[in-house]
């Protein structure tokens, strides 16, 4: 067995394990196994990268690294006040030019205003990062009346990534990287109930339910964009120690301990996909640390082709707007149906 067939074996055995791949163990023995060079090295200049979940946790992290690998930035962010902290932390880090954009992803009226603001503020976009995300203990629906988990991290970011990708496709390198959880592995999307209108609700599962479903949309956004030469793949970050997992699993955070990884490590992956140059080489696909990752581990999870079709036509639905790779659509701005 040569050197790498050697070390994707042990990689493939530490993912099966699955407790010391998810945690700080699985990045550090893979950076060395692989010789990972810093993912800072690499150069961003000229780039323009959209980052929506941008002030805490893994997003800011990665818009840290973004910044000091000379990327243009805009932030998109519930708050305005920590969006303009963040930018001028940014500023100071010596990054390039940051925009701020106010945007509650779990509100269409938002979301539309956010993405316009961003096409008249930026003339090019070369990276799209939809990592916002947030964890309801009970369950709430929006003003849209849609639940929030899937407003949040389905319906929203479907919208903003509709009104965007035509600038995206421009772009010679245009890249949408979408942040999943790990926790998504433990459930399945139960499509004729996204919105629990029948089954019991807890914030854990709809929280990892709805990541599910944002992965099974990026391969439908690959499959109907392939033409464009946008390239997207989503990541999960293991167990990382973040803000928001502190305040909605504190009792998984202490189990877990000093094993989470550090918010830099849990962002390693979303940079790389955005920046090296080998990450177009994939797209559709899901990774962990560099590598790719299977979409289904326990049975019964797994979406099909027509599985995803129907996710796509009721998230179109849910959106009140026509599908955003239609031919209407790609002929200008959008409009509402």
């Amino acid at each position: 067995m040569d050197m790498d067939a050697a070390r994707a074996v042990l990689d493939d055995l530490l993912e099966l394990l699955v407790v010391p791949s998810f945690t700080t163990i699985g990045f550090r023995v893979r950076r060395r196994l692989f010789g990972w060079p810093d993912v800072e090295s690499l150069s961003m200049a000229g780039r323009t990268v959209v980052i929506t979940g941008a002030t805490s946790g893994l997003g800011r992290e990665a818009a840290g690294s973004f910044a000091r690998m000379g990327a243009s930035l805009v932030l998109v962010g519930r708050d305005r006040a920590r969006l303009e902290r963040t930018r001028g932390e940014l500023v100071a880090e010596g990054g390039g030019a940051v925009e701020t954009v106010v945007a509650d992803m779990s509100s269409l009226p938002s979301v539309r205003a956010a993405a316009d603001e961003i096409l008249d503020a930026v003339p090019r976009i070369d990276v799209l990062v939809d990592n916002a995300g947030a964890m309801y203990p009970t369950r709430e629906v929006s003003a849209d009346g849609i639940e929030m988990s899937v407003a949040t991290m389905v319906v929203g970011p479907f919208v903003l990534i509709g009104r965007l990708w035509p600038r995206l496709a421009d772009s010679p390198d245009g890249r949408i990287v979408a942040v999943s959880s790990g926790g998504m592995y433990a459930q399945r999307l139960p499509l004729d109930d996204l919105g629990y209108e029948h089954d019991a609700y807890r914030g854990a599962r709809a929280y990892a339910r709805a990541k599910r479903a944002q992965v099974a949309l990026m391969r439908e956004w690959v499959r109907r964009l392939r033409a464009h030469g946008i390239v997207a793949n989503a990541m999960h970050p293991g167990w990382a120690d973040t803000p928001g997992l502190e305040a909605s699993l504190p009792g998984f955070r202490s189990l877990i301990g000093g094993l989470l990884r550090s918010p830099a490590e849990g962002a390693d992956t979303i940079v790389w996909l955005a920046s090296a140059p080998e990450a177009r080489a994939s797209s559709g696909r899901l990774f962990l640390d560099r590598r790719v990752r299977p979409f289904d581990r326990v049975p019964g999870t797994r979406l099909s082709a027509a599985d995803r079709r129907d996710l796509w036509d009721q998230v179109v639905a849910l959106s009140g707007e026509t599908d955003p790779t239609s031919p209407e659509r790609r002929a200008g701005r959008p409009r509402r149906s």
